[in-house]
């Protein structure tokens, strides 16, 4: 049973799938969802779904509490009305949640290596981003009123789930219109993602990208990474506030605790009122 939430969750346990392990995926629509609505609603799609909007599934036993920050928004009229996927983890999630290209190149042979040795295999993520988009995602787009274009569709997570959100949007720039990377976890990819990112950035005039971090336990390695990073959003063409945002936390650690106090920005940054 699903513990009470705002709104409404289905909730599939053992989504089949050709590309990964089968697993549960909960779909969340808003009280103000209309299947009668002339403009079907926007897509999020999360990562770590068991962390979204239940504490008795959630990591540490507090969830993101994403039903009331969507129901809060919406109702102050700040942002459109969206459903949001979550799509739980799995034993593999390091795997499935690394990128896996930057991993590939002939550069990053150690961090292959490491991937390996630490956790038992290469990266999946390219096999986990096909479930998403080629098996979820119309599904989702099959049995709801969805807006299926890019500048409807979303993709976040945080720690590996923010590499993973980012990396679906290089490598799906037409699937994906924005990706929400909160304390993104850029030591598991080191200077890989750099030379990845220089190259596969997509378009920032159809595109938008939220960062964060925090400055306690994990967070306080994220800083030095995501300056660089944010060196190549600038040189990519994104305006700072406008397409693209880094927002540091001081204070704040790596838990859901955290992303549930801030989760907020990255909704409002990609659903908007305010945006055509």
């Amino acid at each position: 049973m699903i513990p009470f939430v705002t709104g409404t969750i289905k909730r599939i346990d053992d989504f089949p799938s050709r590309f990964v392990e089968a697993r549960t995926v909960d779909i969340w629509t808003p009280p103000t969802y209309d299947e009668s609505a002339k403009i079907g609603c926007p897509v999020i799609y999360m990562h770590d779904g068991q962390n979204l909007f239940c504490s008795e599934t959630s990591f540490i036993g507090i969830d993101w509490g994403i039903d009331a920050a969507m129901c809060r928004l919406i109702s102050e009229g700040t942002i459109k009305a969206a459903l949001v996927v979550g799509i739980w983890n799995t034993p593999l999630r390091m795997r499935e949640y690394t990128p896996q290209r930057p991993l590939e190149s002939q550069a990053a042979g150690a961090m292959m290596a490491r991937c390996i040795d630490e956790h038992g295999g290469k990266p999946l993520s390219d096999n986990y981003l096909n479930f998403i988009i080629d098996e979820v995602k119309p599904f989702v787009d099959e049995h709801y009123h969805t807006a299926t274009d890019r500048k409807h569709t979303f993709i976040i997570g945080s720690s590996m789930g923010g590499l993973v959100s980012l990396y679906a949007l290089c490598e799906y720039p037409s699937i994906f219109g924005g990706a929400g990377c909160l304390s993104t976890h850029w030591p598991a990819v080191d200077t890989a993602i750099l030379e990845y990112l220089k190259e596969m950035i997509p378009d920032p005039a159809h595109h938008r990208i939220y960062f964060d971090y925090g400055t306690e336990t994990i967070d306080m390695m994220y800083e030095s990474f995501q300056k660089q990073v944010d060196m190549i959003m600038q040189s990519a063409g994104y305006g700072r506030d406008e397409t693209w945002i880094t927002r540091k936390y001081p204070g704040a650690d790596h838990s859901e605790r955290a992303w549930r106090e801030r989760v907020h920005v990255p909704l409002r940054f990609f659903l908007s009122t305010g945006l055509s």
